[in-house]
C-alpha cells in the first residue's frame, strides 16, 4: 500500500514541477527523460453528471434487489406459526378486516424501509465508485511516473565530490527531490485518506444490506399473512358465487360500452345490484349524517380523528372535505408527476403518478364504497372509490386486484397489488422508468381536482422523474 501511495506521490509531483521552469532545468541530470518527444495532452473526460450516475446505479441497486428477494423464503416453522396466528383470530368480519387493515400498515412500513435502504446503498455506491475512479485515474499517472524513474536509473547524477560539472549535476538533482518529497508525503495521505473512507463505505455497504435483508424477510413474512388474512376475509364476506360471477361478466359488458369514467360510475350505480344497493345506502348515511346536532357531529369527529372509529359502518367517518392533510397515499414509493403537470401528450396530467417497487401493496386512501373494480379501457386494472360529498377516488396501473364492487372499505385496507414493471397505459405516458406506476386521480361531482391538499405532509413531496 506504501509504495503505490509514494509512486503516486511521485507523480503528481512531476506534473506539478513540470510546469515549473527552474524544475525543468533541473531535469538535465536525467538526459534520456530530457530527450523524450513530448506527447500531446489529451483531453480530460467530462465529469460524471451526479443524476445520472445516481439513478444508473439506483437502477443497478434495484436489480440486485430484486435477485436477492427471489432468493430469500420463509422457514417451515415461520409459516406454520402465521398459520396458526390466522387461525387463532377471531372470526368475525370486524376482527379479520382490521387486521388487513393493521397487516397493510406494517407491510408499508417495510416497504417504506426497502426503498429508503435501496437508496442508501446506491448513495454508497456512487460515492465508492467516485474513490476507486480516482485511485484508478492516479494509477495511470503512476505507471508514467515509474517509466521516467525508470529511464533515470539507468542514467544516475554523479557523486558530488568528483567535478565541477558532475557538482552541479548533484545539486540539481539534489533539487529535484527536494521538492519531489513533500509532494510524496501529501499525496501518500490523501491516499490513506481515500482507502479509508473506501473501507468505511464498504463497511456501511455490509451493514446496510444486512439489515436490508431481514426487513425484505419480514416483508415476505408480512405478504404472506396478507394473504392468509384475505382468504379468510373472502371466506366471511363471500356471497353466491353464481350471482358474483353473474355481476362480474355484466360490469365487464358496461366497461366495454362505458366511454368516460362518470359514464361507468352511472352504468355501475344503476345496473349493478350490489353497487346500487350500497350506494343508496351510503347516501342515506350521509343525510343521517347531516341531521346530526353539532354537539354529535363534533363527536363523531372527535371519534374518527382517533383512529379508532365504527368498523361496522357503511358509509365514510365523515365528510370527505374534512380530510384535508389527513390521507397517506396508497402506495410506498416516488412521486413521478403530479395534477397539471406535462402527461407526455401535451395536456397537463388529471392525476398523480407514484413510481413503486414490485408486488407492493395499494391501500385504501379513505373509507369508501368500491364503485367498479377491473380493466377499463387505457386504465388497466382500475378501482373506483365513492367517499362521499360528491368525491370519487381512481387507482390505476395495478396487477391483482383484492376487493370487488359494492364492498364497503375502510382507510388502509388493502386493496391491490402492483406489478412486477410499468403497465403501459395512457396514464404513465413519457415516465422515464420502467418501474409500476400507480396513477391516482380524485374528482370531484365528475370533474378531476388536484389531489394535494388532501395528502399529509410528509407525502406531498416535490414530483421527480427517477429512471
Amino acid at each position: 500500500m506504501i509504495l503505490p501511495a509514494i509512486a503516486a506521490g511521485v507523480g503528481v509531483a512531476v506534473i506539478v514541477m513540470s510546469a515549473n521552469p527552474f524544475i525543468v532545468r533541473a531535469q538535465d541530470a536525467a538526459p534520456e527523460v530530457a530527450q523524450s518527444v513530448p506527447q500531446p495532452v489529451a483531453e480530460p473526460p467530462p465529469p460524471p453528471d451526479p443524476a445520472a450516475e445516481l439513478a444508473a446505479k439506483r437502477d443497478q441497486t434495484r436489480a440486485e434487489l430484486e435477485t436477492l428477494s427471489k432468493t430469500i423464503s420463509l422457514s417451515t416453522d415461520k409459516v406454520s406459526a402465521l398459520q396458526q396466528s390466522i387461525a387463532d383470530l377471531e372470526k368475525s368480519t370486524e376482527s379479520v378486516r382490521q387486521a388487513l387493515i393493521d397487516s397493510a400498515a406494517r407491510r408499508k412500513a417495510l416497504e417504506k424501509q426497502i426503498l429508503e435502504s435501496e437508496k442508501k446503498l446506491a448513495d454508497l455506491g456512487v460515492k465508492e465508485d467516485g474513490i476507486r475512479r480516482s485511485l484508478h485515474d492516479r494509477r495511470g499517472l503512476l505507471a508514467e511516473v515509474l517509466a521516467a524513474l525508470q529511464r533515470m536509473g539507468r542514467n544516475p547524477p554523479p557523486a558530488l565530490l568528483v567535478t565541477p560539472d558532475d557538482a552541479l549535476g548533484s545539486v540539481r538533482s539534489a533539487i529535484l527531490l527536494g521538492a519531489v518529497v513533500p509532494g510524496i508525503r501529501k499525496e501518500t495521505d490523501k491516499l490513506a485518506a481515500d482507502l479509508a473512507s473506501l473501507a468505511a463505505l464498504q463497511t456501511a455497504s455490509a451493514a446496510e444490506k444486512t439489515s436490508l435483508t431481514a426487513t425484505m424477510t419480514n416483508g415476505i413474512e408480512e405478504e404472506r399473512r396478507m394473504d392468509l388474512l384475505l382468504a379468510e376475509n373472502d371466506k366471511l364476506s363471500r356471497s353466491n358465487a353464481a350471482e358474483l360471477g353473474a355481476e362480474r361478466k355484466r360490469s365487464e359488458e358496461l366497461a366495454g360500452k362505458a366511454t368516460s369514467l362518470e359514464g361507468l360510475v352511472a352504468s355501475m350505480e344503476s345496473e349493478i345490484a350490489s353497487v346500487r344497493d350500497a350506494a343508496a345506502a351510503a347516501r342515506q348515511a350521509e343525510e343521517n349524517r347531516k341531521l346530526l346536532t353539532d354537539e354529535q357531529r363534533a363527536q363523531a369527529k372527535a371519534l374518527a380523528d382517533s383512529g379508532v372509529p365504527d368498523k361496522n359502518r357503511i358509509a365514510p367517518a365523515y365528510p370527505f372535505g374534512e380530510l384535508k392533510a389527513k390521507l397517506e397515499v396508497p402506495v410506498t414509493g416516488d412521486i413521478l408527476r403530479h395534477f397539471g403537470d406535462a402527461d407526455g401528450t401535451g395536456h397537463e396530467a388529471m392525476g398523480m403518478t407514484v413510481a413503486t417497487n414490485p408486488e407492493t401493496v395499494v391501500t385504501a386512501p379513505a373509507d369508501g364504497l368500491v364503485v367498479f373494480a377491473g380493466a377499463f379501457r387505457s386504465y388497466g386494472q382500475m378501482i373506483i372509490l365513492d367517499a362521499g360529498d360528491g368525491y370519487h377516488l381512481v387507482l390505476s396501473g395495478m396487477d391483482t386486484i383484492n376487493t370487488r364492487q359494492g364492498k364497503f372499505v375502510f382507510s388502509g385496507e388493502p386493496l391491490a397489488v402492483m406489478g412486477a414493471k410499468r403497465v403501459a397505459s395512457a396514464t404513465a405516458l413519457a415516465l422515464e422508468t420502467n418501474r409500476p406506476t400507480l396513477y391516482i386521480e380524485f374528482r370531484k361531482d365528475g370533474k378531476p381536482v388536484d389531489s394535494r391538499p388532501w395528502w399529509t405532509a410528509k407525502d406531498t413531496g416535490k414530483a421527480r422523474n427517477d429512471s
